[in-house]
């Protein structure tokens, strides 16, 4: 699903001086940033605009910075890695104006297209792997149902899952293309996605590589096309938390993020404070036994150390992604080459 330009969303933000808890890195380019991911406290991959894609083997000291060729006025809205070297990402927009497409590299260094349709109502999303050569995308729902790929060979083939026997989409729902994470895979073989833009905002769960699915309804802010889920993440198999609230309105307070218990078969609402606007991503901080969770978005980071409950925001910079690797490297990319690396501290709450 679209979302609204960083900058005409930003202008609703007004400046407040904060204590931050992210140190800057110079990316070398200015390109937005929304795909993000963390191998290693050393190892980061992030995509954005422009077909850019940046990526540091050293922690963040330097960045190489590739246009993926064929990608130059793609936006790739979503990354997925293996190591230093192997990496796929994805484009998100329509397919019918040659949008959607998928790029993978095996050095790091040179890309090939894999997948490009130009099937009507594709709008790619997110991309996820649970290994080398087993991985999943998804697009915008086409046709009231889900519409999903799969790859069994590291991408070398990509076919459509079907989906026929899934739960129907309600009407207006669909996925986001925030930040890569309202698709996420566990274990060999679970799947989680987040949605919004319908009535409600729901969790879909497979545990079967996206052969069939469930669905659960959660407490999160929606209603229209630009509120929802934007973001979904798990500590273990069975506690989980969704962020997400409306992007139109980045500082107005919803009920934006929910929790579950039982492996997303059921979510409740946290019990506050929230954080407070719109956040586009979530990740628990490894090595704190799921007790301490990072969200980002346009309003700011927010931070919580009892399970994602209560929250506090200690940031007012916007970012769209954020992962960690480690209790300590974590990091959050944005707007403009945004790449900023966790500064471990005690958390120090925004003054009102």
């Amino acid at each position: 699903m679209k979302i609204l330009s960083w900058c005409a969303a930003l202008c609703l933000l007004a400046a407040t001086p904060v204590f931050a808890q992210w140190a800057p890195l110079s990316s070398g380019t200015d390109a937005e940033f929304r795909g993000l991911v963390a191998l290693s406290p050393n190892i980061v991959w992030a995509s954005g605009t422009r077909g850019r894609v940046a990526h540091t083997t050293d922690g963040g000291a330097t960045w190489t910075i590739d246009t993926v060729p064929g990608a130059e006025r793609l936006d790739l809205r979503a990354v997925a890695a293996r190591s230093a070297t192997q990496a796929w990402t994805s484009s998100a927009g329509p397919a019918e104006q040659g949008q959607a497409k998928i790029f993978h590299t095996t050095d790091g260094t040179h890309w090939t297209q894999q997948f490009t349709t130009s099937d009507s109502g594709v709008f790619l999303d997110a991309m996820a792997f649970w290994d080398d050569r087993s991985g999943i995308a998804m697009s915008d729902p086409v046709g009231g149902q889900l519409f999903l790929l799969g790859t069994s060979d590291g991408g070398a083939t990509w076919t459509r899952i079907p989906t026929d026997s899934a739960p129907p989409v309600l009407p207006g729902e669909a996925a986001f293309a925030a930040s890569g994470t309202c698709l996420i895979v566990r274990g060999t073989s679970t799947a989680y996605i987040a949605t919004g833009g319908g009535a409600r905002a729901r969790v879909f769960r497979s545990t079967d590589r996206g052969r069939t699915w469930t669905v659960a309804d959660t407490p999160v802010h929606a209603g229209n096309s630009a509120s929802g889920i934007f973001s979904v993440a798990f500590s273990d198999d069975r506690h989980g938390v969704v962020v997400g609230g409306e992007y139109t309105e980045p500082k107005t307070p919803t009920d934006n993020v929910a929790l579950t218990t039982d492996g997303g078969r059921s979510w409740r609402l946290a019990k506050g404070p929230l954080p407070r606007g719109y956040m586009s991503a979530v990740a628990y901080v490894p090595g704190t036994s799921g007790r301490t969770l990072v969200a980002v978005g346009l309003a700011g980071t927010a931070r919580s150390d009892d399970g994602g409950e209560s929250w506090s925001m200690i940031d007012s910079v916007a970012y769209n992604s954020v992962a960690f690797a480690s209790k300590s490297a974590g990091w959050a990319a944005g707007p403009r080459g945004r790449i900023a690396r966790w500064a471990p501290s005690a958390p120090q709450p925004m003054k009102p």
